[in-house]
C-alpha cells in the first residue's frame, strides 16, 4: 500500500475508484485500521473515489510518541489531501474519526463539500477516564482493552450472529501500536468542541446510534442543536454501525452526501 511521509509521521492510506469521481474520504475510529471501511469501500468505489487511511498510531501508519492533538490528527488529512492534489472532498468519520471530522470543519470548512460525523460527540467521555485508559495500556499492553471491546462496539445480537467479525476487528486491536492507541486517548482527553460548533460554516450529518452506549443519540442531538447547517440521522446499531448495519450505512452516505 502506499504511504506519504508527512512531517513526523508516516501514514498508510489506499485509494479506490476512478479519481474523476468526487473524492470522499474515510477516517476510522480508535483501535482500528483504515480496513474497517471496507463495506463502505466495495459500496461505494464506483461512485467514489475513495479515500481510506490509518489513522497517525493506528494500522500500518506510524506511531510517533505522544501525546496526540486533534489539531495533529486533523492536520494529517488537510497534508493528504494536499498529497493527492485533492481541493475538496467529502468526508466520513467515525467516533475518533468523528471528531476529527469536526476539527476540519471548525478549521477547513472549505477543503469539504459535506461532512458526516458518525457515532461521535462534541465531548467523548471524560478526560480523566482518557488519561486513566492511556496509563492502563502503557502499562499492561492492550489486551485487557481489546478483550472487552466487543460490548461497547456491538450489539449483543450482532456479537452472537457474527463471531468472526467481531474477532477480527477485536485482534486488530489488540495487536494494535500500544504508544498510538494510548497517544489518541490522550488526544480525546482533551477534546471538546461544544463551544466551537456554533462556528461551523459547512454543512454536516450526524449519525447516531439508537443502540450506542458510548456516543449517544442524545451526543449527535446536542451537536445538530449548536451547528448551524446539521442534520442527525439515527441508525440502528451500537457503535461501529458501518460494520454493524453496512447496507443502511451506505444508504446515509449516498442520501446525505448527495444533499
Amino acid at each position: 500500500m502506499p504511504v506519504f511521509n508527512s512531517k513526523d509521521v508516516t501514514l498508510n492510506y489506499a485509494t479506490f475508484g476512478d479519481n474523476s469521481n468526487p473524492a470522499l474520504l474515510f477516517s476510522n475510529s480508535l483501535g482500528t485500521s483504515y480496513q474497517m471501511w471496507q463495506p463502505q469501500i466495495d459500496a461505494l468505489q464506483k461512485d467514489y473515489f475513495v479515500i481510506c487511511y490509518d489513522t497517525r498510531g493506528h494500522g500500518k501508519s506510524s506511531a510517533p510518541s505522544g501525546p496526540y492533538s486533534f489539531e495533529q490528527l486533523g492536520q494529517d488529512v488537510i497534508n493528504l489531501l494536499d498529497y493527492l492534489n485533492i481541493d475538496k472532498a467529502f468526508f466520513c468519520g467515525i467516533s475518533m474519526g468523528g471528531m476529527t471530522g469536526q476539527w476540519l470543519a471548525i478549521n477547513h470548512p472549505s477543503r469539504f463539500h459535506h461532512l458526516m460525523l458518525c457515532n461521535t460527540a462534541a465531548k467523548i467521555g471524560n478526560e480523566s477516564a482518557w488519561t486513566e485508559r492511556a496509563q492502563l495500556v502503557r502499562e499492561q499492553g492492550l489486551a485487557p482493552i481489546a478483550s472487552t471491546a466487543a460490548s461497547r462496539w456491538f450489539t449483543a445480537d450482532f456479537i452472537n450472529t457474527h463471531p468472526d467479525v467481531v474477532k477480527a476487528l477485536s485482534n486488530v486491536l489488540a495487536t494494535g501500536s500500544t504508544e498510538g492507541y494510548a497517544s489518541c486517548c490522550e488526544a480525546l482527553a482533551g477534546a471538546d468542541t461544544r463551544e466551537q460548533l456554533k462556528d461551523i460554516r459547512v454543512s454536516i450529518t450526524v449519525l447516531a446510534g439508537s443502540e450506542d452506549p458510548v456516543t449517544t443519540v442524545s451526543d449527535g442531538q446536542y451537536m445538530i442543536d449548536h451547528i448551524p447547517d446539521a442534520t442527525l440521522a439515527i441508525i440502528e446499531a451500537s457503535h461501529i454501525s458501518n460494520i454493524e448495519k453496512p447496507d443502511t450505512f451506505n444508504q446515509f452516505v449516498r442520501q446525505y452526501l448527495s444533499n
